[in-house]
């Protein structure tokens, strides 16, 4: 795989902690608003523009730019005077993650070495080729994979063991971590032993990173003598070793039962699971092919009948026994992604917000086992793409870190 570094436009270290961000579409807007107007600095202004406005603009992107000049003219940023490799660090509930920042090859995306597991919908991918191309710049890195080798971690490893030059605790007890490669032959050894590398996995961000690769390809289409090594053919990302990588569940509620009763709706369960009480509240499932279910203030655990398990790589997929067998075939919900009766619920939640939004605005709610890393490489490797909302990573990288610009 291809790698190379870049000019990084980075917060000046006094400033880091308070221009860094999550991602902007882990907040609502009314979110993003409340942490700006605490922290004025927040990348959040750049990357979800509209959270900086009292009414709906058309040109949120004008706005994004302007936040974003608006930062650098404060003297919060610099851009480093040549290409460099950052790894950062992310260490959350003790479990660290190392991954190196660099930038990923357009052309690689484009010809699906640089592999996707899920769907992505148009509006919100324009959304964010209008972001990149009026910014002129990657503001978010993209989240990848790959699967582990032993001298990449080996460099790696070694350049941590210095003193890093970001080190901070984020609110949601995150720790994260930043070291500048300076040693050029340890930049150059990497770049080598990546090319070893078959393929990269998006992890999160799969809108992000087909965003970047469309206004690559805008760009070529502008300057028709293009040479290929043109910023603009690359993008930003962070590159995670597969065996530091953690999926979590992602759980699912709805808000009725489809006129069923309590009682019809578990007897119907019982075509197709094994369903006891749990004797432990709540209730989280311990392997594949388990479920937690709560309905009206109990937790049941739900065990798919092993003949209603299929071969295939898509419909084995727990997420799949459960949209097929539960959500459409008892609850009536055919499509997950447009219907309004199901919600999602990222594991870094708690099995408490399950119970918590069945008091509030829901009936049900399901908890899901993790799926694995594996099952994603084996999807991804056979061209398919998973169900909606199958994984959720954690901790996510900030945004403001490390900025690419495309010119």
């Amino acid at each position: 795989m291809i790698i190379r570094g870049f000019k990084a436009v980075r917060p000046k270290r006094e400033f880091a902690e308070e221009v860094a961000a999550l991602p902007y579409d882990v907040y609502s807007v009314d979110e993003a608003r409340e942490i700006i107007n605490k922290n004025p600095k927040s990348f959040l202004q750049v990357d979800l523009p509209a959270a900086t406005l009292d009414e709906d603009r058309e040109n949120l992107n004008e706005v994004a730019l302007s936040n974003f000049n608006s930062l650098k003219d404060e003297g919060y940023f610099y851009k480093e005077d040549k290409n460099k490799l950052y790894i950062y660090q992310l260490t959350m509930k003790g479990k660290s993650q190392v991954g190196l920042a660099a930038c990923s090859s357009v052309d690689e995306y484009l010809n699906g070495k640089i592999k996707k597991h899920e769907f992505t919908r148009k509006e919100k991918e324009a959304d964010r080729i209008n972001h990149v191309d009026k910014l002129d710049a990657n503001t978010g890195p993209i989240f990848l994979t790959y699967r582990a080798v032993d001298e990449i971690n080996k460099i790696i490893e070694e350049e941590t063991s210095n003193a890093p030059e970001l080190d901070f605790t984020t609110e949601d007890g995150v720790n994260h971590k930043v070291w500048t490669i300076n040693d050029i032959t340890k930049v150059s050894k990497l770049i080598e032993e990546f090319k070893n590398v078959e393929n990269f996995y998006i992890a999160d961000g799969h809108h992000r990173c087909a965003s970047a690769a469309k206004v690559g390809v805008k760009r070529r289409e502008e300057h028709k003598d293009y040479t290929g090594e043109e910023e603009f053919n690359y993008f930003l990302s962070i590159l995670f070793p597969s065996n530091e990588v953690e999926i979590m569940d992602y759980n699912r509620v709805v808000k009725d039962l489809n006129g069923l009763t309590e009682e019809e709706f578990l007897e119907k369960l019982k075509e197709n699971f094994e369903v006891e009480l749990s004797k432990t509240s709540p209730y989280k499932p311990e392997a594949k092919e388990n479920f937690g279910l709560y309905l009206d203030g109990k937790w049941y655990k739900l065990k798919v009948k092993e003949e209603f398990v299929k071969d295939d790589i898509i419909e084995r997929l727990d997420v799949s026994i459960l949209q097929n067998l539960v959500l459409d075939k008892i609850l009536g919900i055919k499509d997950p992604r447009t219907d309004a009766r199901i919600d999602f619920v990222g594991g870094i939640r708690g099995l408490k917000e399950l119970e918590k939004r069945t008091r509030e605005d829901m009936k049900i709610a399901f908890a899901l086992y993790p799926t694995s890393l594996d099952e994603l490489f084996e999807v991804a490797d056979a061209g398919e793409v998973m169900p909606p909302k199958s994984t959720w990573f954690e901790p996510k990288p900030l945004s403001g870190l490390f900025i690419h610009e495309l010119k």
